[in-house]
């Protein structure tokens, strides 16, 4: 992706940029927080460490059990696997964002009207917006879907991090961090196979109803931001990141949820990502980001980048038989003993 990233650019003479520059970059926030699921990852145990000594703590007994806990739980294998996994991910998402920043350069047919078709023969004869405006409303429906789309933007950092820091299991974080990115690089393929604008753009007349949210002022700036890169992409530092075709909201969605169900996660939490799926999915189409086909695609984006990524890390997919390297850091783990 990084590759096809100078290529494209040089190609079509376009800039790569850090596509969140503007506001805080994504080689800084990114991680910062990794940092601070370390610091809670640490500091919660070794909190737990000193409230089960039986004497009282000292100022070198608190060092000593601190070291303990760093030494037990980031070794140079745990801290190789972290920080490689994270400039994977980077890497990959700083590329998807420019390579869906230069696509109106290099691909400017657009499809909405035939998704737009294929839309509502699919809803047989009916239009899914209007028919989910219809029955949710365009008042407090808008600000509880503009919430769960919002919310979307802290589940990709905050499962990174899960993946990269509180796992042992090495071999699950590689399948997930891996899936993530392969999203990454099948939604941009697709987007420059159908390039889109979205139902908000093509057909903003059947979006003015809603009740005004964040999500609207989003929309607003996002547009902005294409029309600027297209007057001048060195001109500004702005990057366009208006697609429809796949979601990759859904995808990532639908990736998380399946890796909760092949490391079998407890009941509650699966539950509660394929909720969150599910909403995630209506709210995209509710608020006109996608087009209902984009939703189907972007499930479809999410299944084979999971398989995609088994096959890359080689991850049975099946919890009783992953490779016995795979668990060595958790047999190791489990075989210390408890302090």
């Amino acid at each position: 992706m990084a590759v096809a990233t100078l290529l494209v650019a040089t190609a079509y003479d376009l800039p790569v940029r850090d596509p969140d520059g503007v506001s805080v970059p994504t080689w800084v926030r990114l991680p910062l927080i990794v940092l601070t699921a370390v610091l809670l990852d640490v500091v919660a145990r070794w909190v737990l460490a000193l409230l089960r000594r039986e004497r009282p703590v000292t100022a070198s007994g608190a060092l000593s059990a601190l070291r303990s806990v760093v030494g037990e739980r980031w070794d140079r294998a745990q801290v190789r696997f972290t920080l490689s996994g994270l400039l994977a991910w980077y890497v990959a998402y700083v590329a998807f964002r420019n390579l869906k920043g230069y696509l109106p350069f290099v691909n400017e047919r657009l499809w909405d009207t035939e998704l737009a078709r294929l839309d509502r023969v699919l809803w047989l004869g009916h239009d899914p917006a209007g028919v989910l405006h219809e029955v949710l409303g365009t008042g407090w429906a808008a600000w509880l879907m503009s919430g769960v789309y919002v919310l979307w933007i802290g589940l990709v950092p905050a499962a990174l991090a899960v993946a990269l820091v509180w796992t042992r299991r090495s071999l699950a974080g590689e399948l997930y961090v891996t899936a993530i990115s392969f999203n990454w690089l099948l939604g941009v393929a697709v987007y420059y196979l159908v390039p889109s604008l979205g139902p908000a753009y093509s057909r903003p007349q059947e979006f003015a109803d809603l009740s005004p949210t964040f999500n609207t002022r989003v929309q607003e700036w996002l547009l902005q931001d294409r029309v600027d890169v297209l007057a001048g992409a060195w001109d500004t530092r702005a990057v366009q990141t208006v697609a429809a075709f796949a979601s990759l909201h859904v995808a990532i969605t639908v990736t998380t949820c399946l890796v909760a169900e092949v490391l079998r996660l407890p009941s509650w939490v699966r539950g509660a990502l394929w909720t969150f799926a599910v909403l995630t999915a209506v709210s995209t189409v509710y608020l006109g980001w996608h087009f209902f086909v984009d939703v189907l695609g972007g499930a479809v984006v999410g299944a084979v980048a999971l398989l995609l990524a088994a096959a890359a890390t080689g991850h049975p997919l099946r919890r009783d038989r992953v490779r016995p390297s795979a668990v060595v850091a958790d047999e190791r783990e489990q075989a210390q003993p408890h302090t």
